[in-house]
């Protein structure tokens, strides 16, 4: 919200500003903080307690800003991105994902939890932590195909907490379910289920 507010490299208003108005949609259940990852256990340091926000509803979202079904599909109009995390497109697709997954999880007493470290050299869209404390790690890729970066914080972590990691997954908007060689498994977002 504040790199919104200042486009460029200008002066960004202070958290005591921008926090009012990241509250007020949260107090009507607009939008929903997703608590930063801190386990107990393992070997993994530096990591931010920041939440990240996502929308209730994306879908709500679109309405409201009156995009329509081909403005998504075309990045919306020229030259409107949200700065860090890509296209309007993907962020109303990652908070869908993050909404599915958090309704699943619920289900089995899960909690969903994202992954940063401090100075963002890592970070993993969702973290699903089982009431054993078992974790199934989840990215979001606004992509019908997967590559090998968009697997490195998948296997970054594979490699920092070893047994506690159940499953890694991508979650996209392809067609196909597979698992790659890696051992990463590739799911399309309308699969997903309890």
């Amino acid at each position: 919200m504040r790199d919104a507010a200042t486009p460029g490299e200008g002066n960004k208003p202070a958290k005591t500003t921008t926090g009012p108005y990241r509250d007020a949609p949260q107090r009507i259940w607009i939008s929903e903080p997703l608590p930063g990852w801190q386990p107990g256990h393992n070997q993994l340091a530096r990591l931010t307690r920041a939440p990240k926000h996502h929308l209730a509803d994306p879908a709500l979202a679109a309405a409201l800003t009156g995009m329509t079904v081909d403005r998504l599909l075309s990045g919306g109009e020229p030259g409107v991105r949200i700065a860090r995390d890509g296209t309007y497109l993907g962020a109303l697709f990652e908070s869908l994902v993050a909404l599915s997954v958090r309704v699943f999880a619920q289900a089995v007493d899960a909690r969903v939890f994202h992954l940063r470290t401090r100075a963002s050299e890592h970070e993993v869209d969702l973290i699903v932590e089982a009431p054993d404390g078992g974790v199934l790690a989840l990215e979001v890729k606004l992509s019908q195909s997967v590559t090998d970066a968009d697997c490195r914080h998948l296997r970054w972590l594979r490699d920092r907490i070893g047994g506690d990691l159940r499953d890694a997954a991508v979650i996209t908007t392809g067609k196909d379910a597979y698992r790659r060689a890696d051992g990463i498994a590739v799911v399309p977002a309308a699969l997903l289920g309890p």
